[in-house]
């Protein structure tokens, strides 16, 4: 079983939006067969059935064992993936593009870049893991509150000029045998639990920025 396998097609990813499928999806994360999972679920064993075909033919569960029990033969499944992931690649024809109106201060632009990395990473995840080898990646998350806009302001540029120095510095565009990699530093809010509702945290939920009508909010 993967940790996480990647959907990129768009059948596959309408097999898994399905809520009964997508109950299925999760209880097998242990093997199951139909009956097994009926009863884990509370659900007719004949729409189990139909459901873990449909799971099958999109290759989101595989075969693991079958048990010969008297007439019956019982066959016993369990999803390919821990958890999945759908590629923005599945909406192709309208997936945001980040070379239209770049910008680094909207949100759409950060979200677009977003989409990008969700799309390129899960395509090399997906050739590694049938070639069985492992993906060379490199991510860094973490959280820092800011006294005011300002202080976001001069943050955003201080890392921005980072950024540019380290990759200048490394950069080589006639190395041979050389290898392309993509750098993507974001910065968003946390947004919190519920709209409109303080973090359960002890502390105040910081005043949101009061962004432009039909614009983006800018740090």
């Amino acid at each position: 079983m993967l940790d996480v396998a990647v959907i990129e097609e768009p059948a596959a990813a309408e097999a898994t939006l399905d809520p009964i499928r997508s109950r299925i999806l999760a209880a097998l994360a242990e093997p199951g067969s139909a009956a097994m999972l009926a009863t884990r679920l509370g659900l007719p064993r004949q729409k189990v059935n139909y459901h873990l075909k449909e799971l099958e033919r999109h290759r989101l569960v595989e075969l693991v064992e079958e048990r010969r029990k008297g007439n019956v033969t019982e066959r016993v499944f369990r999803a390919t993936a821990a958890s999945y992931v759908i590629s923005p690649s599945v909406l192709a024809a309208v997936s945001p593009d980040p070379a239209r109106s770049p910008d680094q201060l909207s949100a759409r632009w950060l979200l677009a870049l977003g989409s990008r990395l969700v799309q390129e990473v899960g395509s090399l995840l997906t050739g590694a893991s049938r070639a069985g080898r492992r993906v060379a990646t490199f991510g860094i998350d973490a959280q820092v509150r800011f006294a005011d806009a300002a202080d976001r302001a001069a943050f955003a540029e201080e890392l921005a000029q980072s950024v540019a120095a380290l990759v200048g510095r490394y950069h080589d565009e006639s190395a041979p045998g050389g290898r392309t990699h993509r750098v993507v530093v974001g910065l968003h809010q946390v947004p919190t639990a519920s709209a409109g509702s303080a973090p359960q945290t002890g502390t105040p939920a910081p005043a949101p920025d009061r962004p432009a009508p039909e614009q983006d909010e800018r740090p």
